[in-house]
This record gives C-alpha cells, sequence and structure tokens, in this order.
C-alpha cells in the first residue's frame, strides 16, 4: 500500500466551520459531532449553548472531558452544585458522576466522551441525548 492509500484509509479530517450546528432536543443546546463510533460509543462534538440552556440530568457514564472554548458552564444540580468552569479551563468527570450543566450566558465546548452520557427523563426512562432509550442501543459497551 503507497502512502496516501495508508492516510486515505486511517485519518480523517473534520471541518467543523464547514458544518452546520445541529438543534438537540433540549432547547438552546446545538452539536456539530466530529466523531462517533458506534461501536466502542466513543464521541467528541463541539457543544453549542444558547444563553441559559441547560443540558438536563445526566450521568458520565465514563470519563468525560471538555475544554471551554466560549462562556462558561456552571453545574445546576448536583453534588457539585455552583461548580463553574471558564473560557479556557478544562473540566473533566470521573465515571458515575451525575449533573445538569447551565450556561447562564452560552458558550461552546469541545466534549470528549468515552461512553454516551445517560439522561434521565422525568417519566423513568434513561435514554441518550437524542432520546434513544439508552440500553438498546450503548448497552453493549463495557466503561473503561
Amino acid at each position: 500500500m503507497d502512502q496516501t492509500a495508508a492516510v486515505d484509509a486511517h485519518s480523517h479530517v473534520v471541518k467543523p466551520a464547514e458544518m452546520e450546528w445541529r438543534k438537540t432536543r433540549f432547547p438552546g443546546c446545538e452539536v456539530k459531532p466530529l466523531m462517533i463510533d458506534r461501536r466502542t460509543g466513543l464521541i467528541t462534538t463541539l457543544f453549542r449553548f444558547a444563553p441559559g440552556a441547560t443540558l438536563p440530568d445526566h450521568e458520565h457514564v465514563a470519563i468525560e472531558q471538555t475544554f471551554i472554548l466560549e462562556g462558561h458552564l456552571v453545574d445546576k444540580q448536583g453534588p457539585a452544585t455552583g461548580l463553574e468552569a471558564k473560557q479556557g479551563e478544562f473540566i473533566w468527570r470521573e465515571a458515575g458522576s451525575r449533573h445538569s450543566a447551565w450556561s447562564p450566558e452560552g458558550g461552546i465546548t469541545l466534549a470528549f466522551l468515552q461512553v454516551p452520557n445517560k439522561f434521565f427523563e422525568q417519566d423513568g426512562r434513561v435514554t441518550d441525548m437524542t432520546g434513544a432509550i439508552w440500553d438498546e442501543l450503548w448497552g453493549h459497551i463495557e466503561p473503561a
């Protein structure tokens, strides 16, 4: 295999500036998925929060890492209520941590998820960000 073929087969250039923001089911929260591996659950995504937007009650199944590119995030609920991460700061959360995130003035983050988050619905269902039943879509994954 020549060098060009190897690069084509194994390297993937993503151009976020050319991508459209996608609405989520959470008002004021939009995403640009940069990489999704449906087999392992690994996800890298840009999140954009409108002023006042909240990412509701969710659990980090495995370690999540977030770099704040613009604005800031505040834990609205959970054991770390009031914890704030500002522009230029990095926050990571251990597996099993649960909270809701609020962006009072809006912002953009770059998030790295080892496994998609679990969202806890008021009717008792546990879903992923899209609203799919978490166990049906991601239950096969053994978090690292």
